[in-house]
């Protein structure tokens, strides 16, 4: 699936995971490929992408959102601490 992860200064990464586990309002949530089309709020907290390279890139978020549709996942942030 692909991957982007976007602040309102630019773009802060993109690219093929496996893997995206995200800090939900309620709780964390990982996502996977083909995972059912979703819309949520994230709150402060870690990001961890496991890249299909076996990497894994992890990002602090200060709030937003992510949109998972068609393999295609969006996170929206307000700030990244690398």
């Amino acid at each position: 699936m692909n991957v982007v992860v976007l602040t309102p200064d630019g773009e802060v990464y993109q690219g093929s995971a496996s893997s995206v586990k995200v800090p939900g309002t309620g709780g964390e949530f990982e996502i996977l490929k083909n995972h059912a089309p979703v819309v949520a709020s994230l709150g402060n907290g870690k990001v961890r992408i496991i890249t299909d390279s076996d990497g894994t890139k992890t990002f602090t978020i200060e709030k937003g959102f992510i949109e998972v549709l068609n393999n295609e996942v969006s996170v929206l942030v307000e700030g990244v601490n690398e």
